[in-house]
């Protein structure tokens, strides 16, 4: 890597996403990247896959870490552990192909201007494609997305999408107070940042139908979602809850 160049790990998380994870680690333009001073690290989180996800997604170039455990909590976690010391900004997205790849330079644009500290790509505020969210996802993902920005001030138009840009140290910061196993691991770092007094902005993303079967299973995440929101009205670095999720996902 050049020395002028700015390392940006991406980290993708992937239970069963055979189907679409070369797509999304050959979707980034490197060339529009390269010119602009960004070289990728690509992590694949292999999240106990019953598919061949880490032999393709090796095959496609990422660099694959297992993490057992299953869950994308667990798996966001053990990516972050896993960027190297030398990053400057952490890109997020999901590997089932239902993000733009190609639009990773608008969100790694206002970190490095040093407009925020955080950018979340937002489907509610971008192009959403046919078929690519239910009517029941879209209303809940809304009505979350008013309350965070209601109670914990923080400017985001869409704080369950799988999008996400950091600057290094953010996530630093960030993941030793990260807790959740599932699909609350959006709303629980959303509100832990707002808590926390990083600057998040939101810029506008496309949004796909996913490939593959999705691992979502709306009223029963979006429970633990709402609960992640309630707990987290109170929360403070150093305190300590106890984690209901912990248990509840392991005995899913």
């Amino acid at each position: 890597m050049s020395s002028a160049a700015h390392k940006v790990a991406v980290v993708i998380p992937c239970h069963n996403e055979a189907k679409g994870i070369t797509k999304v680690i050959k979707g980034f333009n490197r060339d529009e990247l390269l010119h602009n001073g960004f070289e990728l690290d690509i992590i694949v989180v292999d999240n106990n896959s019953t598919d061949n996800t880490a032999k393709v997604a090796k095959k496609a170039g990422a660099r694959v870490i297992t993490e057992k455990r299953k869950g994308k909590g667990n798996a966001m976690r053990t990516g972050f552990k896993s960027v190297s010391d030398d990053s400057d900004y952490v890109i997020m997205l999901d590997g089932d192909d239902t993000y733009s790849p190609r639009e990773a330079m608008r969100l790694l644009e206002p970190l490095h201007s040093e407009f925020c500290d955080v950018i979340i790509g937002s489907r509610l505020g971008g192009k959403m494609n046919d078929g690519a969210m239910t009517l029941f996802n879209r209303t809940g993902n809304w009505v979350f997305s008013h309350l965070v920005r209601y109670c914990y001030r923080a400017n985001v138009t869409d704080v369950l999408t799988g999008y996400f840009a950091w600057k290094k140290q953010v996530i630093e910061e960030l993941t030793p107070h990260l807790e959740s196993q599932g699909f609350a691991i959006e709303m629980e770092m959303i509100t832990k940042m707002a808590r926390l007094g990083h600057e998040i902005y939101s810029v506008p993303i496309s949004y796909h139908p996913r490939s593959g079967e999705s691992n979502l299973r709306p009223i029963y995440d979006g429970w633990r979602i709402l609960k992640m929101f309630v707990r987290n009205l109170f929360w403070k670095p150093g305190t300590i809850m106890a984690n209901e999720e912990e248990v509840e996902v392991e005995a899913a």
